[in-house]
């Protein structure tokens, strides 16, 4: 399927074969923090908690990338951060590379929930002051390569000024549902300069877990009140976050509630929100309950586009006879998938034709994501081609097409084209 719409393109790739930079994040490196040694990890933070989630807790695994022959170079550019953002603060030339480590949140000493890499700096007059800083470009588990590629390329090929908002010369509004240890956001944040990024997570303890233990930015975090929960960031902050952190923000509350009761139009709307027992909440797909109707009033009407990471449920396919056999093959990690699909393609694009009335002929759309049993739903809003016929084929290569424009211009560290290829199918 893949293949016979694609093929001219394959040719063309080879031959113009790009060049990628070392991607600290690669499934070559998930020994590290995926296998099963687990003689030089520590746990460095473990709770119970109080919604739902079980035992969260953050174990670190040392990481072989950078090496210390990169760490100098580190120190320089810490020093010129310093002077940029604290012009006669004093002196910040004695910050130091204590080293790197991956941190994995858990929940139930199972799930890998998320997974971070964390630069751990300190300084020389005070070695006992130890911060952590997430590494922003670093995107490990690949299904958030998955979401970020399929994502964006999609809200490109819809005429949407992406080179504006990458720039900063116009806001790409995004909502992040769950947040993990928040390399989503942080990445988005940081490659986008006009991104502003609004994310949501119920459990207070996740919240803490990604500041404290997986070195996300602390500036970020808001109030019940709708303020910043910190009125200024801390020195290290301003250094290693300037012109990101503004633009994150980090709310704790129920997604249902948060976003039945916003105002917020959003250009791309992430979801990424499973349980302690690693189930995908019902309401978040029940087309009969509040979650998805609210959803769709707050995403943009011609271009707006969702990406939920899907996988497997508590429960294994016992009943494949009832589904269609493309989604068969791709999609076997649980019976409510293609539930989920349907429902969210029915709500956000409308059922028949009421996509088309609203000015685009709309795209839902599924990929299976490389090397886990994860798949990444895209509903699109205002995709649309050049012919009144539009097939399987046309889509793919128009994707194509914009993949290859998106990675250079994000300049990416992976190829978007490999977490689009495998097991494209259009939810029908």
């Amino acid at each position: 399927m893949w293949r016979s719409a694609g093929s001219n393109w394959f040719r063309r790739l080879s031959a113009a074969a790009r060049r990628y930079a070392d991607d600290e994040g690669d499934w070559l490196y998930s020994s590290e923090w995926w296998g099963t040694d687990y003689d030089c990890s520590h746990s460095v933070l473990q709770s119970n908690s109080g919604k739902g989630n079980g035992v969260v807790s953050v174990v670190a695994h040392p990481s072989s990338k950078p090496s210390r022959m990169h760490w100098p170079s580190v120190e320089r550019w810490l020093q010129q951060r310093w002077e940029q953002v604290h012009v006669g603060y004093g002196d910040g030339g004695n910050l130091r590379v204590l080293g790197y480590e991956w941190r994995v949140l858990r929940f139930n000493h199972v799930t890998r929930q998320s997974t971070a890499k964390v630069m751990a700096v300190y300084h020389e007059d005070k070695p006992e002051s130890v911060y952590l800083i997430q590494q922003p470009h670093c995107l490990a588990v690949p299904y958030l390569k998955s979401m970020v590629s399929s994502g964006l390329t999609t809200l490109a090929s819809c005429n949407y000024e992406i080179n504006s908002a990458l720039q900063g010369k116009k806001n790409m509004h995004i909502l992040c549902i769950g947040h993990g240890g928040g390399s989503l956001p942080l990445f988005l944040a940081s490659k986008i300069q006009g991104a502003i990024v609004h994310i949501v997570e119920i459990d207070p303890l996740v919240i803490s877990a990604s500041i404290q233990a997986m070195g996300f930015p602390a500036f970020s975090l808001m109030t019940q009140s709708g303020y910043r929960a910190f009125t200024k960031p801390d020195v290290i902050n301003e250094v290693m976050w300037k012109g990101t952190h503004e633009r994150l923000y980090l709310y704790e509350a129920d997604a249902e509630e948060f976003i039945t009761k916003s105002n917020n139009l959003y250009d791309m709307i992430f979801i990424d929100a499973y349980d302690g027992d690693d189930i995908f909440p019902h309401k978040f797909w029940n087309p009969d309950l509040p979650f998805l109707k609210a959803l769709s009033s707050r995403l943009h009407p011609k271009h707006g586009t969702v990406v939920v990471n899907l996988h497997s449920d508590s429960d294994v396919l016992n009943n494949v006879g009832s589904f269609p056999s493309e989604l068969e093959l791709v999609l076997p990690m649980g019976k409510y998938v293609y539930q989920v699909c349907r429902a969210y393609k029915d709500v956000v694009l409308g059922t028949g034709n009421s996509c088309k009335e609203k000015g685009g002929h709309g795209l839902a759309f599924t990929v299976a994501v490389p090397w886990v049993c994860n798949t990444s739903l895209v509903v699109c809003r205002g995709f649309s081609l050049d012919s009144e016929y539009i097939n399987r084929n046309l889509i793919v290569n128009a994707l194509i097409s914009k993949s290859l424009e998106l990675e250079h211009v994000l300049d990416l560290p992976f190829p978007c084209l490999e977490y689009l290829k495998k097991g494209f199918v259009l939810v029908e």
